[in-house]
């Protein structure tokens, strides 16, 4: 084999099928975690706009019922907006049934409380998926070499003199399956750290902004609905 023989190309393309089936279920599993990385990349972005924009005007002294209206009829709310809209909604029904102040913020608590797990819940899709293909991908990478290398060794046993121009080409095909897991599992360790770290301090976000919010109700219970903070 001479050296244009030992480009990837070639090597993958003299390997032995199983290796073969390896690379090819590796690259597909790293395009669709490159998929999920960009995904998760524009998500999230747009998730950190929405809530910072939404901060802003919810501090902006507007009426609480105008933010309820606008945060309940926007089709592409972001999860603060829709935290808010949701302990609102929870809060104004039980004053409608003159409810006690407590049993008012408490029900406004838990509408909150439920709709951030709902967030979150979003938030983390695919990211596991992100850590199954870090920790899975160079144990099937290596899989493959360990394969090649048998049926490299096994061909080689039929020949008469072996020397290491005929045992490298047989190596060097099986390698490639460990590189190749091993180009998996380093993007999406990095997306899987990165994300996880953004998520938390979304989550973080969130539970001040609920805190936040709750007070103001605490503050507003002997007010109307529409009293402004």
């Amino acid at each position: 084999m001479n050296h244009q023989d030992l480009s990837i190309i070639n090597l993958v393309l003299q390997a032995s099928l199983v290796v073969q089936l390896v690379i090819a279920g590796l690259l597909l599993i790293s395009l669709a975690s490159w998929s999920v990385i960009f995904a998760k990349l524009v998500g999230l972005r747009r998730v950190k706009n929405h809530n910072e924009g939404f901060e802003q005007e919810f501090w902006s002294g507007k009426n609480l019922s105008e933010l309820y209206r606008a945060a309940s009829s926007k089709a592409d709310a972001g999860p603060m907006e829709r935290v808010f809209a949701s302990g609102m909604r929870e809060f104004m029904k039980l004053r409608e049934r003159r409810l006690d102040g407590p049993t008012q913020l408490d029900g406004a608590r838990r509408a909150m409380r439920a709709s951030l797990q709902r967030e979150l819940d979003t938030l983390e899709g695919n990211i596991g998926f992100l850590a199954s293909v870090g920790s899975v991908s160079p144990y099937v990478g290596l899989f493959g070499t360990v394969w090649g290398i048998m049926h490299a060794f096994v061909g080689l046993s039929n020949l008469q003199q072996v020397t290491l121009a005929t045992v490298a080409p047989g190596i060097a095909e099986a390698l490639v399956a460990t590189a190749i897991g091993l180009f998996s599992a380093i993007p999406a360790v990095i997306g899987y750290n990165r994300f996880a770290r953004e998520v938390d301090r979304i989550a973080i976000q969130l539970e001040s902004f609920m805190e936040e919010f709750s007070n103001i109700l605490q503050r507003n219970l002997s007010a109307s609905p529409a009293a402004s903070h």
